[in-house]
């Protein structure tokens, strides 16, 4: 066997198309695009899912591609375990823990979370509480108390 006598598998290679090279040739007048419109100019590209400016389905059903709640509350979220800094039966109030840095600001509602243990009882306010995190704080003799949250520009 020779390198010079190797050819490829017969099929494997096809001659491209040579469009615009006159009527005889198969391809010729209007090299395959057809009459007129967008798709016959030259520069013609157009984006996956375009349906001609019609809505495309993409955008018709929000369901398929995620969809945007304007309305949903947005929580500051903390685990009962962080709640161990403060000391046993004191009141933890939202603005404590911003004092502490435990939460960052007051422009989020407070949602404590039952990540952890809890070791000692504690009195603490929050906006909400998951139904696990108040029974733990509960379970270690404290309470759990909600209260309203007023958005303040922290």
């Amino acid at each position: 066997m020779r390198q010079d006598k190797l050819s490829p598998a017969p099929g494997s290679k096809k001659n491209r198309k040579r469009v615009g090279r006159g009527d005889g040739s198969g391809h010729g007048t209007y090299s395959g695009r057809g009459c007129k419109g967008q798709k016959s100019r030259s520069g013609y590209k157009m984006r996956p899912g375009f349906e001609g400016g019609q809505l495309p389905l993409i955008k018709r059903l929000p369901r398929k591609r995620g969809f945007v709640n304007i309305f949903r509350t947005e929580y500051s979220v903390i685990n009962i375990n962080r709640l161990n800094i403060f000391e046993s039966g004191s009141e933890v109030t939202p603005e404590r823990l911003v004092a502490a840095g435990v939460v960052k600001s007051l422009r989020h509602p407070i949602k404590v979370l039952a990540e952890g243990d809890i070791n000692h009882p504690l009195l603490v306010k929050a906006n909400k509480f998951s139904a696990a995190a108040k029974a733990k704080i509960e379970a270690a003799g404290g309470k759990a108390e909600e209260v309203g949250h007023a958005a303040k520009a922290n």
